[in-house]
């Protein structure tokens, strides 16, 4: 089963592994969407995000970052 809008934490670890170098804060919600989008096990339709969600991921992936 592919991850969902709202698996925050496991959507903010996949995208830390895949962009490592990236800090999290400096990432428009814009190509936060796209590179959610992109994640090989998400599976969810694009127009079920908002800006809670996308701030969600992008908090959940501070933490990541920080960690």
């Amino acid at each position: 089963m592919g991850l969902k809008w709202t698996d925050t934490r496991e959507l903010a670890i996949a995208l830390s592994e895949k962009y490592p170098d990236v800090n999290p804060m400096s990432v428009r919600f814009t190509d936060l969407h796209q590179w959610v989008l992109g994640l090989p096990d998400f599976d969810d339709k694009p127009e079920r995000s908002g800006e809670k969600i996308l701030e969600a991921i992008q908090m959940a992936w501070m933490d990541e970052h920080d960690g």
